[in-house]
């Protein structure tokens, strides 16, 4: 007797459950656990870690993430609405820091005003060293967070301000009340992705130098790896890396779910 569609689709995802759960047991049993548990998971330095790799550098990149999420958010905004103006001045402006930006490594900006800018003018950044990287990274979400915000503005429906005008809406009552509100919406996902990045990133801010107070994840484990001469301490830092960002994508898709119910 015939098997039926969803008998077909029920074997076929047996089978690729069957092969998945082969290749990783195939892998787990020729794999040499000894020398790597005691190279990468050394639980006498990675218990010596602790607090401080919590108190200190997971709350640091926290810190850092959230600043420059934040007021990249702010930015990216303002260079979306730029791109978008008929004035043609502002949107000459910000399609020129938007490809600067995006096109140079988030390194090289954060060494730029880290210590270029310093040079320069004089400034002294907040926070020191690692206020510059920080600065730094704002610098390049605004970038990018821009042209995400441009392309959910430019997605919403033009019948949505159409119909916003012909009620009496202003230009930027439409814009604030009508478009912005659906184009976040929008843009949930990629912003998310744009959130992720930069908690990595944050990697980055060593380069710009940090008393043991400031440093991040990162760079907090690089001086332990140069203390124990072992490389346990990278993977506690990926672990926290992992236990950081996991929590944060399940509440954004927590939130998508609640929108699609909402619409």
């Amino acid at each position: 007797m015939p098997m039926t569609r969803r008998q077909r689709q029920r074997t076929q995802r047996g089978v690729l459950y069957g092969i998945f759960l082969a290749v990783v047991g195939t892998l787990i049993w020729l794999a040499n656990w000894e020398p790597l548990s005691d190279q990468f998971l050394d639980l006498d330095i990675a218990r010596q870690m602790f607090p401080e790799v919590v108190t200190i550098a997971a709350r640091n990149t926290v810190v850092y993430t959230a600043l420059a999420f934040g007021f990249g958010l702010l930015l990216g905004l303002l260079l979306a609405l730029m791109k978008l103006s008929p004035v043609a001045p502002y949107r000459w402006v910000a399609t020129i820091y938007i490809e600067i930006f995006r096109g140079l490594p988030a390194l090289l900006t954060i060494l730029l005003f880290a210590f270029g800018i310093p040079l320069a003018f004089g400034w002294r950044p907040p926070g020191g060293p690692a206020g510059a990287g920080v600065v730094g990274l704002i610098v390049v979400a605004g970038a990018y967070i821009a042209e995400t915000l441009r392309a959910g503005i430019q997605a919403v429906p033009k019948g949505q301000v159409e119909a916003a005008r012909s009620l009496g809406m202003s230009p930027g009552r439409t814009m604030i009340s009508i478009v912005l509100p659906q184009a976040f919406r929008i843009v949930i996902p990629p912003l998310t992705n744009e959130l992720v990045l930069l908690l990595k990133d944050t990697s980055l801010l060593a380069v710009a130098g940090a008393t043991v107070a400031t440093r991040e994840l990162l760079g907090y484990s690089r001086q332990d790896l140069f203390t124990f001469s072992s490389p346990t301490p990278l993977m506690v830092a990926g672990l926290l890396y992992v236990a950081i960002t996991i929590p944060m994508t399940q509440l954004v898709a927590l939130l998508e779910r609640r929108q699609r119910r909402s619409l």
